[in-house]
């Protein structure tokens, strides 16, 4: 890092800027300033390019093979200069769609296109550019955290696999409860973050570019015989969003809120793994490895903290806070439109920034552990109360008279050893068969189909 990056780091307002700017660096080509303006330059100039397509437009003539080269060279090279350029623009427009508008002109100006300058943001309104904008930005923030949550996710089926036969006490309102495998449990988190990143994969962007109040007026009232739904619909379609066509002069944001709720999900599903990997690295379930040069604690030399998965819930946390109110606020907006959406949408990128630092941080935090088996028998054989289930099970299936308070009575409130549980199984008059089955059982063994489980993942 050179000194000027430090020193911007170190005056950053926002951490996403300064101290976790190397954690979610990707999205600086996309929810900066200039990932809105390159964004912006890209949806004029396929406008531009589909009107000059467009036959019926006769004013826009078709351009050459070497012009389209040029305007789409236009779109695919737009620097931080070229964007600089546009907010010096925007200083004496005040208005930054228009200062686009007036930046493109520049540059086809002395070129071939400078005869289609006045089709540049043709009968649009400010939103048609920005919402598309907005929706190219979506759809490859998304990008990027759909790998890191697949990366992640991978990692743990990894270890799903790996631990599947690996018996562990369970825990059901804090208390020991009936035996599972690590593998099984690890399972279920996977499972459950596929299913959210399903849909978040199911949703594509909604856009429009309609004109002022989503009615195409302007539109018509130069060219009332193109088909402009038509026009429009190639457009959006061709950037890989899905055309809304009941607008007012805003895409709704509906879809926005959607995507927002369904990353919140998958957050929350991730929040609730650092959670229970913390709790089980404060049981001794898991060992944290140690890495040279780190410190746990200033002043207890003898800690190693699970701080990548503190650091994962806290940024998850302020993650969901900002999509949350983004996902209730964006879709209302007074009649036609109102201006508060503006200025909340240059935040969707501090949501995603946090998603993408979390899930780093879990990761890292996976690296690091390992697994303690010593504990986890310790502990399954400090607690054969747990076999309670399966002996007032098997009671019940042949008959015998109140066999769950037999064993309420046995065991609850109680360590019960294994000869204590062994002893009861034994004067107990069951066939020899059910009788020999409990006697062989163990805490370790009592783990019902969690491998099998396991495997699905």
């Amino acid at each position: 890092m050179t000194n000027d990056n430090i020193t911007a780091s170190l005056l950053a307002v926002s951490p996403l800027d300064g101290r976790y700017a190397t954690k979610c660096g990707e999205f600086q080509d996309i929810f900066s300033e200039y990932g809105l303006i390159k964004r912006r330059i890209i949806v004029e100039c396929t406008w531009l390019e589909a009107l000059c397509d467009a036959r019926s437009v006769k004013e826009c003539k078709p351009l050459t093979p070497a012009e389209r080269k040029a305007l789409k060279a236009i779109a695919a090279n737009v620097s931080v200069e070229d964007a600089a350029r546009v907010k010096e623009i925007e200083r004496t427009t005040n208005h930054d769609v228009k200062a686009i508008e007036y930046f493109l002109k520049e540059k086809v100006k002395g070129t071939s296109l400078e005869s289609r300058g006045e089709f540049i943001h043709f009968a649009c309104t400010s939103e048609d550019i920005n919402n598309m904008s907005h929706a190219l930005m979506l759809r490859d923030g998304k990008a990027v955290l759909r790998q890191a949550m697949d990366e992640m996710t991978d990692k743990i089926a990894v270890m799903a696999k790996e631990y599947a036969k690996v018996p562990m006490l369970a825990h059901t309102h804090g208390q020991p409860a009936s035996p599972t495998t690590v593998g099984k449990e690890l399972a279920v988190v996977v499972a459950r973050l596929r299913r959210q990143a399903n849909e978040i994969d199911r949703l594509v962007m909604p856009a429009k570019m309609n004109g002022a109040v989503g009615n195409f007026n302007a539109h018509l009232s130069a060219y009332p015989a193109v088909d402009w739904e038509s026009l429009s619909r190639k457009v959006i379609e061709s950037l890989g969003l899905r055309q809304n066509r009941l607008t007012t002069q805003i895409e709704s944001h509906d879809g926005i809120a959607e995507l927002f709720d369904a990353i919140s999900r998958w957050n929350a599903v991730l929040l609730d793994f650092d959670r229970d990997v913390w709790t089980y690295v404060s049981m001794g379930y898991f060992k944290q490895r140690t890495v040279k040069g780190e410190i746990g604690s200033s002043t207890m030399p003898h800690k190693v903290n699970p701080i990548d998965f503190e650091n994962s819930e806290g940024n998850l946390g302020l993650a969901n806070a900002v999509m949350g109110f983004m996902a209730r606020k964006l879709p209302i907006s007074r009649m036609q439109r109102d201006l508060t959406d503006s200025t909340t949408l240059r935040n969707m990128g501090v949501g995603f920034g946090y998603t993408l630092i979390a899930i780093r941080s879990t990761q890292k935090g996976l690296g690091k552990l390992e697994l303690n088996e010593t504990r986890l028998a310790e502990d399954l054989d400090s607690n054969w109360e747990v076999l309670a289930e399966p002996i007032q099970t098997v009671m019940r299936k042949v008959g015998m008279d109140h066999p769950y308070e037999r064993l309420k009575e046995l065991t609850r409130g109680r360590r019960v050893t294994a000869a204590i549980m062994q002893d009861f199984v034994k004067a107990l008059p069951l066939p020899k068969a059910d009788k020999d089955r409990l006697l062989k059982l163990t805490p370790a063994t009592y783990v019902g189909l969690a491998e099998k489980l396991a495997a699905i993942v």
